[in-house]
């Protein structure tokens, strides 16, 4: 055979190669495109009026009955409940905020509109929010808990034995109170626009309310947070988020999954807060409150007595009972913290140390829980922890005659000292 021939005949198979490999490029193509547009229909509902943020979120206002929460199959002939009394009885000096901080925050979507009656704002997904996630199944929940060991960091207050357990790719710094059971616990949280390195990192500020659900915990959490991967951009905003089982199987942040009921038609969960704070400049800082009713709800409220919605009991395990555990403090999720360097330099609060105190450092004020007294109280055991002190510090600033301040976050790599 002739040398023009064997390349013909070469170039020929190449040909017929990439021809096959494009078929099956474009086959897989179109089998994602599907599954990412039947994703979209069961994340999105129809929206009554649509408004498009600055920021470019899109906040569709979505009749009140039509939200995800109603696809739960537990919710399916659910009934909105009424937000309970206690909550309506709202008095501003019982939610001070911290001197020389102002409260005036306020979501950037509302400066372009607003929601109807009987709607409620839900943050729209769009293709390019799927395109990013890692994992389109799990698009929106919070990476499953895995630990590496248990320490006993106390010994016992009460009895209860105070088990932290070491999670893989987070580092947390927390004011911990346990040893009761709570029915509620809010904060002031200073409103901060850290730096995140990389696309799966994120960083937060946030309460958490837990309870033990046999091999699992059980966690409802909000306050804000820097997400790129989930939101697609590096803006603080705020989230509310949930779990039955540490994240495995249930819950997710905002209104990703069904399960969270939305009730306000004001406030729209993953959207963008502003202004943040500044180093020797204006602080802000957002009120953040869970309560439970008795009927087994969780509201979450925020900002002088805005009711955004609850955590129906027919979602929840323990915790429609109550929590056992609260917390405040900030998380970092990186696959590069808690090993050898280089160390994330995704920032935790302000990105400075917590000794730097206010003006500098992420705070939380106003520190509550609420017992079976109905009365909300600073607590009265507390613990502190950091994961990685030598990245992310704290420092809980007690003073007699003054209200505590929990200071925490950190830069992340910062050698000699984090590397």
């Amino acid at each position: 055979m002739g040398k023009c021939k064997v390349a013909t005949l070469l170039f020929g198979v190449f040909f017929a190669l990439c021809c096959i490999e494009l078929q099956v490029e474009a086959r897989a193509s179109s089998s994602l495109d599907r599954e990412i547009e039947t994703k979209l229909k069961l994340l999105n509902k129809p929206a009554v009026k649509s408004i498009k943020s600055e920021d470019g979120d899109i906040i569709d206002c979505v009749n009140i009955y039509k939200q995800p929460a109603f696809d739960h199959p537990a919710l399916k002939n659910h009934t909105i409940k009424p937000i309970p009394s206690f909550l309506l009885e709202y008095e501003p000096s019982s939610m001070s905020g911290t001197p020389n901080a102002s409260s005036e925050v306020f979501q950037l979507w509302q400066k372009s509109g607003s929601c109807p009656k009987d709607t409620v704002p839900i943050r729209r997904i769009q293709k390019k929010d799927l395109l990013r996630a890692s994992s389109l199944e799990r698009f929106g929940q919070k990476p499953k808990i895995y630990s590496t060991n248990k320490t006993n960091l106390n010994s016992t207050i009460l009895g209860v034995i105070d088990d932290y357990v070491n999670l893989q790719n987070r580092s947390e710094i927390h004011l911990s109170t346990f040893g009761f059971n709570f029915i509620g616990a809010r904060a002031n949280i200073n409103i901060w626009n850290p730096n995140v390195e990389k696309k799966g990192d994120f960083t937060t500020a946030q309460i958490y309310l837990k309870a033990s659900n046999g091999d699992f915990f059980e966690s409802i959490e909000a306050g804000w947070m820097v997400h790129p991967e989930l939101y697609g951009d590096s803006n603080s905003r705020l989230f509310a988020a949930w779990t039955r089982d540490s994240y495995h199987t249930t819950g997710c942040f905002d209104l990703t999954c069904k399960g969270f009921v939305h009730i306000a038609s004001s406030t729209a969960l993953g959207a963008t807060l502003r202004p943040y704070s500044s180093p020797y400049n204006q602080q802000y800082e957002i009120n953040i409150g869970i309560y439970s009713d008795e009927g087994g709800n969780w509201w979450l409220n925020i900002k002088n007595g805005t009711v955004i919605g609850y955590w129906p009991k027919e979602i929840l395990g323990n915790l429609k009972h109550s929590a056992t555990i609260v917390q405040w403090g900030g998380q970092v999720y990186s696959d590069k913290v808690k090993k050898k360097p280089p160390h994330t330099s995704t920032q935790m609060g302000s990105g400075d140390s917590a000794s730097t105190r206010f003006g500098r450092a992420c705070y939380m004020s106003n520190v509550r829980i609420k017992d079976y007294s109905k009365y909300l109280k600073y607590p009265k055991f507390i613990t502190t922890h950091a994961d990685e002190p030598y990245c992310y510090n704290y420092f809980n600033d007690v003073e007699q005659g003054k209200d505590p301040v929990f200071y925490f976050g950190g830069p992340g790599r910062s050698p000699p000292s984090c590397p």
